[in-house]
């Protein structure tokens, strides 16, 4: 098993992973439609935009989270 301390990381290989496979599928299939051909380009546009996905989500992640905590209530409920 993977060691908690890399949770985070784990947590940004997986989202990243999926929403850019999301994206990308439909980012592609807007752009070339479904035919011959499809699921390679899809599989390229997935690839690259992963690549660039990954450090993003690591980098934006922190940032979010302290917008989203200045953003709630500090009442406990």
């Amino acid at each position: 098993m993977i060691p908690r301390k890399f949770e985070p990381i784990l947590f940004g290989f997986l989202l990243s992973g999926l929403m850019s496979l999301l994206v990308a599928g439909i980012s592609t299939l807007r752009a070339a439609g479904l035919g011959p051909g499809f699921l390679s380009l899809w599989a390229g546009s997935w690839l690259t935009a992963w690549l660039f996905a990954f450090p993003a989500v690591l980098l934006v992640s922190p940032v979010a989270r302290r917008i989203v905590r200045s953003l709630l209530s500090r009442d406990t409920e």
